[in-house]
């Protein structure tokens, strides 16, 4: 992991809220260090070095987020995110060494919030953590989603911005409705594709780039600097609130 600058106590504890923050990776080093840092910055840390023991600890201590290793001995990552996906939607961040895109993909479509490649920095793994909890916080269920601007009511299924309404065509609002009923979490560009398009559409990524671009000019105050529907290049789309 890289190392970050260190923080006054000013700023250590501001959006940790005392959450309970489960790490599940081998490496041991890793683990000591990330509990350290997170520690500090007011988060509980429980830990696993194996995917038994972090199927376990994640059914018994009902963690406020994971961190999943994917190349773990034993079950791997993948079947743990599987396992716990089964029955709960608690935030996972995958933490893996894996480049390849397919393993990103293969993990976001199985219910990852997000992926960070190692080695990353301590101030990039806070900014993704925050941003998942925050996700949790808002809840996909609840009926009007409020952003800077612009407000989303999934029950009526319109979009008013400054109190006017939005017209969207079909397929804009299936891709808001589908973004903003998983705030904070990453969507994969096939996902996307599967759900608004339907089958066969899976490599049609420009269709995406093209229905994006006409959303952010309808909902964001900056299409080109965009602060609500952001691009994961090569990856997908999240809506952060």
């Amino acid at each position: 992991m890289n190392r970050s600058h260190p923080r006054s106590p000013a700023d250590t504890r501001s959006t940790a809220d005392g959450a309970t923050i489960l790490i599940v990776d081998d490496d041991r080093s890793l683990l000591r260090a990330l509990t350290i840092g997170l520690n500090a910055r007011g988060y509980q840390v429980i830990s696993a070095n194996g995917g038994e023991e972090g199927l376990d600890l994640a059914a018994h201590r009902h963690p406020d987020l994971v961190l999943l290793d994917l190349g773990l001995p034993g079950i791997d990552g993948v079947e743990v995110l599987r396992g716990i996906r089964a029955w709960s939607s608690v935030p996972i961040v995958v933490l893996s060494a894996r480049h390849q895109s397919v393993s990103k993909v293969e993990a976001l479509d199985l219910g990852a919030n997000d992926y960070i490649t190692k080695p990353f920095g301590m101030d990039e793994l806070l900014a993704r953590i925050r941003v998942s909890l925050r996700g949790k916080t808002a809840t996909a269920d609840q009926p009007v989603v409020e952003a800077e601007g612009f407000t989303v009511d999934l029950a009526a299924r319109s979009v008013t911005r400054n109190g006017v309404d939005v017209h969207l065509t079909p397929k804009e609002w299936s891709m808001v409705e589908i973004l903003v009923r998983n705030p904070g979490r990453l969507v994969s560009q096939q996902q996307l594709l599967h759900d608004v398009w339907g089958p066969g559409y899976d490599t049609e990524t420009e269709y995406l780039r093209v229905l994006m671009a006409r959303l952010r000019r309808k909902l964001e105050d900056d299409h080109s600097r965009p602060r609500h529907f952001l691009t994961e290049p090569g990856m997908g789309y999240r809506f952060v609130p």
